[in-house]
């Protein structure tokens, strides 16, 4: 099963390895899904792990970026997409996430992006926040019909 993670999705999971975005990390990392992503991205996630802010506030965010970075590099499937979309209004860059679950056929964005989770879905790909994409592979759903 393909996703695209947000962001903010990667910044929860090196804050706190007990959350629910580090079990999607910790998921991928096992082999359990597939993490898709494209370059725009992994710059995203680069520029925003590198705010001065979260860096002084959070140790983990200083010590794990570069390592995060990495992988998203070496493990994550990488796609470019092909079409531009303006789904999402109220934020732009909230869009790259749906181009790329376009491109890739990735089953869902996980977010905790309200913008996106307002979208639903889009051309049958899931958007939910981490909470309810982990109760559905804890209760053992098919996932890709759920």
């Amino acid at each position: 099963m393909q996703v695209v993670l947000d962001a903010n999705i990667y910044v929860s999971a090196v804050i706190s390895a007990r959350g629910n975005p580090a079990r999607i990390l910790q998921k991928w990392k096992d082999g359990e899904i597939e993490v898709v992503v494209t370059h725009a991205i992994i710059d995203e996630v680069y520029r925003v792990t590198g705010y001065a802010r979260l860096q002084n506030k959070y140790a983990r965010i200083r010590e794990n970026r570069e390592e995060l970075v990495a992988d998203l590099r070496k493990i994550a499937i990488l796609v470019e997409p092909t079409q531009t979309l303006s789904i999402v209004q109220q934020d732009e860059t909230d869009n790259r996430y749906i181009e790329c679950a376009v491109e890739s056929g990735a089953n869902y964005i996980i977010t905790g992006d309200p913008h996106l989770l307002d979208v639903g879905e889009y051309q049958g790909i899931k958007i939910l926040n981490p909470a309810t994409f982990l109760a559905l592979l804890d209760a053992g759903f098919d996932v890709y019909e759920s």
